[in-house]
C-alpha cells in the first residue's frame, strides 16, 4: 500500500485509479496529477495561495451562464485555447491557419447571396470582403460554405446587445460556385475588450495586462472532403495587432484593408486554402 507523502504524492494519487478504466482517461488524469503536483512543489504553494486559487475558480464557475463561459475566457487569456487549437490543426505550408473560435458564433446564420451586405445597423465604415476558396493546388472549391461574423462599429456582437442590434447583424453564410469565389459587404472591424468585469478580467488587471482583441473578421469555411477552417482575418494597423489578449494573431492571417473609391470605403481580399480531410 502506498501512503501519501510529499515526495511520493503523484504515485499515491495515481495508484488509486482502477485497472479497468478507459485507457485515455487514465493517461490524461495521470499526466494532470503529475504536472499539478509538480507545479505546487516547484513554487512551494502556500495554504493562502491555495485558498485564493479555490476562490478564483469558484467565482469563475459562478459567473458562467448560457450566454457567458468564463472558463473558456480563462483558457483564452492563458494561451491554452490557442495551444490546443494548434495541436489539433497542424497543416502543411500554404494552407490557411486556424485560430481561436471565440464565444460569439451562432449556428444557422442566413444563407445570403454573393455581394450581399451583412451589416444591418447602418454603423461603421463599409468594406468589401472578397476572395477565393482553393485547394492546395490552387483549384477552386465549389460548394464551400463561408460562414462570417464580426462585431459592430461599437465593438459589440449582436448577441451581446439583443435589444439594440438587429438579429443576425454582421453575420451570414455564403456558398461558393464553380469559381470558388466569395464576396460580401460588411464593415471594417474594430478592436474591442473581452468581458473584463469578472474574475478573469480582475486577473488580467493584477497581471498588468489589457483585455483587448485587435480588429478582426471571423470565418468558418467548410466544404465536403476538406478540413474545416476556423479563423480570422486581422487589420494590420490595429493598435493591438502585436498584443492580442487571447494570442489569436498569426502573421498569415493579417489581411490587406485597402481604401477605395467605390460602393464601399474599404476592400479586403483574402483567399482560403483548404486541406483534404
Amino acid at each position: 500500500m502506498s501512503y501519501f507523502t510529499e515526495a511520493g504524492s503523484v504515485e499515491a494519487v495515481n495508484a488509486r485509479m482502477a485497472e479497468d478504466i478507459d485507457p485515455r482517461l487514465r493517461q490524461v488524469m495521470a499526466c494532470l496529477v503529475k504536472h499539478l503536483h509538480a507545479f505546487a512543489k516547484e513554487i512551494a504553494l502556500t495554504q493562502e495561495e491555495w485558498e485564493l486559487g479555490i476562490d478564483f475558480l469558484t467565482r469563475t464557475g459562478q459567473i458562467c451562464s448560457a450566454e457567458r463561459q468564463e472558463f473558456i475566457l480563462l483558457s483564452d487569456v492563458l494561451g491554452f485555447s490557442m495551444l490546443v487549437d494548434a495541436i489539433n490543426n497542424r497543416r502543411p505550408e500554404g494552407a490557411t491557419e486556424n485560430t481561436v473560435f471565440g464565444p460569439f458564433h451562432v449556428e444557422g446564420a442566413p444563407i445570403r447571396q454573393m455581394g450581399e451586405c451583412i451589416s444591418l445597423d447602418g454603423k461603421g465604415e463599409s468594406c468589401l470582403f472578397e476572395g477565393r476558396v482553393l485547394d492546395l493546388d490552387g483549384n477552386p472549391v465549389e460548394g464551400a460554405t463561408v460562414d462570417v461574423w464580426s462585431d459592430n462599429a461599437d465593438g459589440y456582437y449582436d448577441v451581446q446587445q439583443p435589444d439594440i442590434q438587429p438579429k443576425w447583424n454582421n453575420r451570414g453564410r455564403f456558398v461558393t460556385g464553380p469559381d470558388g469565389r466569395y464576396s460580401f459587404i460588411g464593415i471594417k472591424p474594430v478592436s474591442y475588450p473581452i468581458p473584463d468585469d469578472g474574475p478573469v478580467g480582475q486577473m488580467l488587471g493584477r497581471l498588468g495586462r489589457h483585455p483587448y482583441r485587435p480588429a478582426h473578421m471571423h470565418y468558418m469555411v467548410t466544404a465536403p472532403g476538406y478540413q474545416r477552417v476556423v479563423t480570422h482575418t486581422f487589420v494590420a494597423e490595429d493598435d493591438y495587432i502585436a498584443d492580442d489578449t487571447v494570442f489569436g494573431v498569426k502573421e498569415t492571417l493579417i489581411a490587406p484593408f485597402q481604401r477605395v473609391d467605390g460602393d464601399t470605403l474599404w476592400r479586403s481580399p483574402f483567399d482560403f486554402i483548404l486541406v483534404p480531410a
